[in-house]
């Protein structure tokens, strides 16, 4: 092989973990918003769409003319760690009325590729007044003006709608506000990430509360498994363990032993898996760190992931790593009282840090958000009352302390 051959092979190659890497962070890349990144998803499209399939059974969706590229990522375990959140300061999690005008506002864009903030507004006020499970839309009250702006950002956000003329945050100060949208409506229906639409399961009024895992479930069922672990096929088994394993090694922080069943722990030790896993790390340009525990992807250039740990432009990321060290050091875990405690301590301590944080339920805010953040990166659990460490804690056990006050 010449020597041009072997540069080409290596820059694909490049790509390909790059591209991967990119894809794991925001699986929707849209050519308007990461005109560079949709470039080289667009050129290495191929060997992605390979690489995803076969270690992830994902499928990666690549449209170079409307100008978007589409992981359809696939979870069948709830996760909490990753909502949609605000685009206003603070950038909170959206609440139930937020997922629901979300939805309702999806489902109405699709009927032209042209609309209005106002004439939304209208067809969402009569959807929602003619389904006796939703709250009807009102208009009149700003906290649902709101609600309704933080649902339109979102879709702003992931390409699907693009703003001609006006600004959406108008509409929280007057209903009248004059915004002209455009409305791609094939990425908006790529928004759904499930094996299965919505409009194929049975739905209905009775389909609430216990009922509604049920649906989900019908949602997420990929028939290539099977029907169940006593239907499936040898073949089928096979291709679920290493696609149900390389999902969560790939999409999660931290996979541990303890969270896998005995198949899954057979598989991770035998030849064949080890061989699967530690190939799939190396062409996503990952270092794979096994341990007794379990294992973790180390991304050396910090692309493969949209938030970091530690962190320290955040006040709850200092919190975090703060309050890491107190949980490290109490091998039965502390309590949310002791952690409150611990806080008060940190704001004594450190008059001039996370001054926001001052109020008299300060402390349980700031706990609040470094919990948050320490279970995303599955470092803590909550068990009995108590907040106890996970073996990937150990990590960041503090050994010298270096820090002085200026710093923080």
């Amino acid at each position: 092989m010449s020597n041009l051959a072997n540069q080409l092979v290596l820059a694909e190659r490049q790509d390909v973990a790059k591209g991967i890497r990119l894809l794991l962070a925001t699986p929707l890349i849209t050519e308007r918003l990461a005109p560079e990144a949709f470039d080289l998803v667009r050129r290495r499209q191929v060997p992605l769409a390979k690489w995803f399939e076969y270690h992830c059974g994902w499928r990666l969706m690549v449209e170079p003319r409307l100008g978007y590229a589409r992981l359809a990522k696939v979870k069948h375990e709830p996760d909490h760690t990753r909502p949609a959140r605000r685009a206003r300061s603070g950038h909170a999690p959206f609440d139930r009325r937020r997922y629901v005008l979300l939805c309702v506002v999806a489902a109405e864009l699709l009927s032209g590729p042209v609309t209005t903030i106002g004439l939304l507004a209208d067809r969402v006020r009569q959807a929602t007044a003619a389904d006796p499970l939703l709250d009807p839309f009102d208009t009149s009250s700003r906290a649902e003006r709101m609600a309704y702006v933080d649902a339109l950002r979102f879709l702003e956000s992931r390409g699907a709608l693009d703003t001609v003329d006006g600004t959406t945050d108008a509409f929280v100060e007057s209903r009248e506000a004059k915004v002209l949208y455009r409305v791609d409506t094939t990425l908006l229906v790529r928004l759904v990430s499930a094996p299965n639409g919505p409009s194929q399961i049975q739905t209905g009024p009775e389909i609430t509360g216990e009922r509604f895992p049920e649906v989900l479930a019908q949602l997420l069922r990929e028939p290539r498994y099977g029907d169940g672990e006593t239907s499936a096929s040898d073949i089928q088994r096979n291709l679920w363990l290493r696609h149900s394993i390389c999902r969560r090694l790939f999409d999660e922080p931290v996979l541990y032993r303890a969270d896998l069943n005995e198949e899954q722990r057979a598989y991770v030790t035998s030849l064949t898996g080890r061989q699967v896993l530690h190939r799939a790390a190396e062409q996503a340009g990952f270092l794979l760190e096994e341990r007794a525990e379990g294992y973790l992807l180390v991304d050396p250039d910090g692309i493969a992931t949209d938030r970091k740990f530690p962190d320290d432009t955040s006040t709850a990321g200092v919190a975090a790593l703060l309050l890491l060290d107190a949980l490290n050091a109490a091998p039965l875990g502390l309590t949310i009282e002791q952690l409150h405690t611990e806080t008060r301590e940190l704001l004594t301590r450190f008059p001039r840090w996370a001054r926001t944080y001052r109020g008299d339920d300060g402390a349980g805010l700031l706990v609040t958000g470094a919990l948050e953040l320490l279970t995303a990166f599955r470092l803590v659990t909550r068990t009995g009352g108590r907040v106890r460490t996970l073996p990937a804690a150990s990590r960041y056990a503090l050994t010298e302390v270096r820090t002085t006050e200026e710093a923080l």
